[in-house]
């Protein structure tokens, strides 16, 4: 039976997500082979198929696993007792410092989604939206109760900030003059300030 975890207790599943995710953002999903994930992983090619199946699902689960963290977070703010200018402010700045902290994960997923099949593509952009609707409610919320401005549709400020936070990968670094945090508290302002009444 193949060992679950290596000497420091790391589970299997994860070590070859983290050696897929390095390698892919290294060296691109198309010029990774499976070979190279499981050797970097220190596990056999039966150990990767035994819990993904398939490079292409490690690729899907490289993007999956941070949307799922980033849900249940967003989830977190918008039920949370607190006025709705806070709770979208808290959920905007989040996403920031989330996608941040998976810049490889982000990177790779807008650079090889296209690599996904057409049935594992409608599946992540159905977790992606559910995603988008639910920071979209916190947006409609707000300008329900005039806390913030009807003059732009609530769908074209999701896009506004989203189209920041999807494109970080390409700009942000760790070494740069700004701190995940502080980008994401510009880029949450940005938000709100958008929205004034």
């Amino acid at each position: 039976m193949a060992r679950t975890t290596d000497g420091d207790g790391t589970p299997v599943p994860q070590r070859l997500l983290a050696a897929a995710t390095r390698l892919f953002a290294e060296r691109g999903y198309d010029r990774t082979s499976v070979q190279e994930i499981v050797e970097a992983a220190g596990v056999t090619k039966g150990a990767l198929y035994h819990y993904f199946g398939s490079k292409e699902d490690l690729l899907q689960e490289v993007y999956s696993r941070v949307l799922r963290i980033q849900q249940e977070r967003l989830d977190a703010y918008a039920d949370a007792d607190e006025p709705v200018e806070r709770r979208l402010r808290a959920a905007a700045a989040d996403v920031v410092v989330t996608t941040i902290d998976n810049l490889d994960d982000a990177a790779i997923f807008f650079r090889s989604m296209h690599h996904l099949s057409p049935e594992k593509n409608k599946r992540v952009r159905a977790e992606r939206r559910r995603y988008h609707e639910r920071f979209r409610a916190l947006i409609e919320e707000g300008q329900r109760g005039g806390v913030f401005s009807t003059a732009t549709p609530a769908d074209l400020v999701v896009d506004y900030h989203f189209g920041s936070v999807h494109h970080l990968s390409t700009w942000y670094r760790p070494d740069g003059p700004l701190t995940p945090q502080q980008v994401a508290d510009h880029l949450a302002d940005l938000l709100l300030r958008a929205l004034r009444p």
